[in-house]
């Protein structure tokens, strides 16, 4: 996956004329709302022994996605409970079966955990054609077509490429994952594009190698020379690498905006490093002396800072797409992605 008053001005104006106009993404939510749905979720989940956790999924999803607005109207999650559990106990079922099999017949488990591994892809399709089809905005659901291929290649090809050349090609392994997943997205019939390339990825992984030799190579030698050191460098380290990590995170959720497009329309976010770290810092340290129970007001903290960073810049009414073709795309591929630890 923000009230109104943490909203940038300039988020909420309408600039140059009417249908060339910069719009905020705005979340709504409350931490504290969402927590009570939060917890009834679990202890519910717990109660049926998890066969509520379908419901609980669509509640979330669905609180998210009903606090998200562009252009004063949210966006909807439509999957239905029901179709979710359909799925999801087929998928257990096949988990119990497998395990059954590795018990009594271990190469034929084995057999079939080697077709798992070639299925993967066309489970994250088929999972990411779920997700998209039970969203929408303005009435108009979101598509995803990607072919097996193209999953292939992003889910096994690239990265290994990238371990092979010694983190390399990794920049570019990151990139193909992102256009894989840009490029085979639609709002309706109109399809998204993504026009970064290997050298804005490469870039972003050069500075921060170049930030933490620079940063870190000077403490490590005052270390050396002074023992007594080292216990300061070791919390140096931490501060360091944590701050090259925010840098890594900032850096390529703002590129991965500023290369989103759909149509005409261009999208750009504005996250800081101060302001990333500010917000993870404080959700670490509440979640921590709160054993875990403020990890949904969290959730909703992150999402209302990650929402008042990104920016919709429209070239022409949004209200002039078209609705793709009706058409069904099952739960089960993303029960399956779920269950077996894959989506």
């Amino acid at each position: 996956m923000k009230l109104p008053s943490e909203i940038p001005a300039e988020h909420n104006s309408n600039i140059m004329t009417p249908e060339n106009r910069s719009l905020g993404f705005e979340f709504r939510g409350d931490g504290m709302e969402y927590f009570k749905i939060w917890i009834v979720n679990i202890l519910l989940t717990i109660v049926t022994l998890g066969i509520y956790s379908a419901w609980a999924k669509v509640r979330n999803n669905r609180y998210f996605y009903s606090n998200l607005y562009l252009e004063n109207d949210n966006f909807r999650y439509l999957a239905d409970p029901i179709s979710i559990l359909k799925g999801r106990l087929i998928a257990v079922a096949a988990l119990i079966g497998y395990y059954i099999l590795s018990l009594f017949l271990p190469i034929v488990a084995g057999f079939l955990a080697l077709v798992l591994v070639f299925s993967i892809p066309y489970f994250i399709n088929q999972s990411m054609g779920f997700n998209h089809r039970m969203s929408s905005y303005k009435n108009i659901q979101f598509r995803f077509k990607g072919s097996y291929g193209q999953a292939f290649m992003v889910i096994y090809v690239w990265p290994i490429l990238g371990i092979l050349t010694l983190g390399i090609l990794y920049p570019l392994a990151l990139l193909k994952a992102n256009e894989y997943f840009v490029r085979n997205s639609a709002y309706g019939t109109s399809k998204f594009d993504f026009n970064a390339t290997y050298k804005d990825y490469g870039m972003i992984f050069l500075t921060a190698i170049g930030i933490s030799i620079a940063v870190g190579f000077p403490i490590a030698l005052i270390a050396y020379f002074v023992p007594a050191f080292t216990v300061v460098s070791s919390l140096l380290y931490i501060v360091i690498y944590f701050a090259v990590i925010i840098y890594i995170v900032v850096s390529f959720t703002n590129i991965f905006y500023a290369s989103l497009s759909l149509i005409e329309h261009k999208f750009e976010a504005s996250l800081t490093i101060a302001g990333t770290a500010k917000v993870i810092l404080i959700n670490l340290f509440l979640t921590m002396i709160t054993l875990g129970l403020y990890l949904p007001v969290a959730k909703v903290r992150m999402t209302k800072y990650i929402c008042s960073c990104l920016i919709m810049h429209t070239s022409g009414s949004l209200d002039n797409f078209s609705a793709a073709e009706k058409e069904n795309i099952s739960a089960l591929g993303e029960e399956f992605g779920q269950i077996f630890s894959f989506a």
